[in-house]
């Protein structure tokens, strides 16, 4: 891939994204100041580069899905090929071989578990060829990291935000499906979404607050979005089966209610920050408050979460050099009360970040060398 190297200008457009990644660019233009022309040229340059990606992501609790964050122990041979398998999987992501050649993580989405018939998935997991041990911590609740990574965020002023996110009426009901009758005029320009506000750990979401329905529709136009977060309302009607003006407001109502968010997939070390680590605290529970809340407010965190099993926080985490690292553990994580034990990894390479697989990606990787396939 071509060297790619970040001005100013594509840093704005980046943490404009982040902010709401279906803002249009003539708003993204005005806000910072350029012409509307080089707004997209700067977008698409780096799009075709794979270099940037907007995709939709659905929050996985609002759809009664659970998240897991899976470690994976091989045999040396078996870890490429495993992580190409699950690199192909729609209900993978952050997929991540660690430097040792001996394992890999990555987040697993799963329905609850229940007595449907199926092999349990880990199950299958663990009897792929090469595998030799599997272990698997639900995420909880995310506490830092939700609505994008501090370090790519700090490329606007205030002032410039305010006019990317100006204030919206209030939401419409969230589980209200889609209506095809629905007569909105398809010409009018789609209002930004505010971003969600990243979850308070101490305020868990109501377990008894009814999930949103979601209509065979939804399910298309969620899937579409989880390719392209920027594709055009045409495409997304054609991927549903809607009108337009269906596609546009149920993807607000979509936001509004949480299930519907995005995300800029981009490399940390176009930003400067080539080592990434992942982080398991030990942390008791009367300590996890005061850590969650240190964590979001720290600015190498990239995403943290509250999860089961011996560790009970697990942090992703971009640092400049290893030294960098090195100082965030000595000096910041050791600062916080509570935290009795730090296990540590060095990831070597991101085989899949949050979305589904660039076509590009997958093509190159349809013929990777195959084993016994990964919970087919």
């Amino acid at each position: 891939m071509e060297s790619i190297t970040l001005d100013a200008l594509d840093r704005r457009l980046i943490h404009a994204l982040q902010l709401d990644g279906r803002l249009p660019f003539s708003r993204i233009a005005a806000a910072v100041g350029v012409p509307e022309r080089t707004v997209a040229r700067r977008y698409h340059r780096l799009r075709s580069r794979l270099a940037l990606r907007v995709v939709g992501l659905v929050d996985g609790r609002r759809t009664g899905m659970l998240d897991w964050i899976v470690r994976v122990r091989c045999a040396p041979e078996a870890v490429e090929t495993l992580a190409v398998l699950l690199a192909r999987r729609d209900d993978t992501s952050w997929i991540a071989p660690l430097v040792g050649g001996t394992e890999l993580t990555c987040m697993i989405r799963t329905p609850p578990p229940g007595d449907d018939g199926r092999r349990p998935f880990f199950e299958q997991l663990a009897r792929t060829a090469g595998v030799r041990e599997v272990r698997a911590a639900c995420v909880l609740r995310p506490v830092a990291g939700v609505g994008g990574w501090a370090g790519r965020m700090d490329a606007l002023g205030e002032a410039e935000q305010r006019l990317l996110l100006p204030h919206r009426p209030a939401p419409a009901d969230p589980t209200t499906p889609s209506d095809p009758a629905d007569q909105t005029d398809p010409s009018a320009p789609t209002a930004p979404t505010a971003p969600a506000h990243p979850p308070d750990p101490a305020d868990p979401a109501d377990p008894t607050e009814a999930l949103p329905v979601l209509s065979p529709a939804d399910t298309a136009l969620l899937r579409a979005l989880a390719q392209d977060g920027r594709a055009d309302l045409g495409r997304l009607a054609s991927a549903s089966g809607c009108s337009e003006s269906t596609v546009r407001r149920r993807i607000g109502q979509l936001r509004d209610s949480g299930v519907l968010a995005f995300e800029v997939e981009i490399d940390p070390a176009l930003f400067g920050y080539p080592i990434e680590a992942l982080l398991w605290l030990d942390v008791p529970p009367a300590g996890l408050r005061a850590v969650a809340e240190a964590l979001a407010g720290h600015r190498q965190v990239a995403f943290a979460a509250l999860t089961t099993g011996p560790s009970s926080v697990f942090v992703m985490v971009e640092c400049r050099s290893v030294s960098g690292l090195h100082s965030y553990v000595t000096d910041e994580l050791a600062a916080l009360r509570g935290i009795t034990r730090i296990e540590s990894a060095v990831t070597q390479r991101r085989t899949k970040r949050a979305g589904p697989l660039p076509a590009t990606l997958a093509e190159k990787r349809a013929g990777a060398p195959s084993g016994r396939a990964a919970a087919q």
